[in-house]
């Protein structure tokens, strides 16, 4: 008999007794200090974003933008409130109305949803948390971009809803964060998932497997030490190459070598044996299903990606 992993979805119907989903949003103007230029130029090679192409100065625009936010009352933060409300409402909508939900987190998902003057962002949490249905809020940042000020109110927040942080940890190496240009160390994440946790959050950590000359030894360190940091769930990602990307321009040029579906499997095989129970797991593959995918092509099916999972989970008596 093979043993269930534990996945996100199951701690949430086991805490609050419903199905419920996480509704990702993406609010306008927000951008990221990797792209601004606040740490570095371009985002990371991986990324698909508009500083890719010559638009490098709108990015510090909308920096220059939020940090002359002062008050609500200001109209663009008016026009984020608004477009909040009405993607979370589309979205709910469609999971009811679908039948796959009951109940929903926030998912601030797109860019850096801490970079941005802290009235701003408890404006949108606040906000978020006041839709029907809503349980809690999940907010996807890295880890220098959230200052001890957000963090206490998130803790404030948490004794009260659900709040969750989610950091791009990708690897633990210094060497591979600065060829995929992340513009921090990994003794940036350690220090501020250390900090989120003394904070009694709940944390999420993103992995990457298959960056830029990591082998799967350094791969599966990455876990171990993501999982040390005491991170409470995890999502593992393989590196898939789009257009419009640095990443893209180094496959053209034959400097990297995208991971093979076979080694995808077997790292995260491992990685999921070595997790502690306690851990959930948001998510196991990724991919996209359309013309900016260039490689490799094993990730443009989600649901073929899940059969193989799942067949290679079977060699180790799990299932997912």
């Amino acid at each position: 008999m093979r043993e269930q992993i534990f996945t996100y979805g199951q701690y949430l119907r086991r805490k609050f007794g419903a199905k419920i989903s996480k509704v990702p949003v993406s609010i306008s103007g927000f951008t990221c200090p990797n792209i601004d230029g606040t740490v570095a130029k371009g985002g990371c090679t991986f990324c698909e974003n508009d500083s890719f192409s010559p638009s490098l100065d709108r990015a510090r625009e909308l920096k220059g933008f939020f940090l002359n936010l002062q008050s609500l009352s200001n109209p663009h933060l008016e026009k984020q409130l608004q477009q909040l409300e009405w993607q979370f409402n589309a979205l709910s909508s469609r999971l009811r109305d679908e039948n796959t939900a009951e109940k929903f987190m926030v998912y601030f998902q797109s860019f850096t949803n801490t970079y941005a003057p802290f009235e701003t962002l408890k404006a949108l949490y606040t906000k978020a948390l006041s839709f029907n249905n809503v349980i809690g809020i999940s907010i996807g940042t890295r880890s220098d971009s959230i200052t001890d000020e957000t963090l206490e109110y998130l803790a404030l927040l948490s004794r009260h809803t659900e709040v969750w942080i989610e950091f791009g940890i990708q690897s633990v190496y210094d060497t591979t964060l600065e060829r995929i240009n992340r513009g921090h160390d990994s003794a940036s994440v350690k220090e501020t998932i250390l900090k989120a946790k003394s904070y009694g959050l709940n944390v999420c950590g993103h992995l990457i497997f298959g960056l830029p000359g990591e082998t799967k030894t350094m791969m599966l360190e990455t876990a171990k030490e993501a999982y040390a940091l005491g991170i409470d769930s995890v999502k593992y990602h393989p590196l898939y190459v789009v257009k419009r990307t640095a990443l893209a321009n180094e496959y053209a040029r034959g400097e990297f070598e995208p991971i093979t579906q076979e080694l995808y499997l077997e790292v995260l095989k491992e990685a999921l044996l070595l997790k502690p129970h306690h851990v959930s797991v948001q998510r196991i593959s990724a991919g996209i299903d359309d013309e900016s995918l260039v490689a490799p092509l094993w990730c443009k099916d989600k649901n073929r990606q899940i059969r193989s999972i799942n067949k290679a989970l079977e060699t180790v008596g799990l299932k997912y």
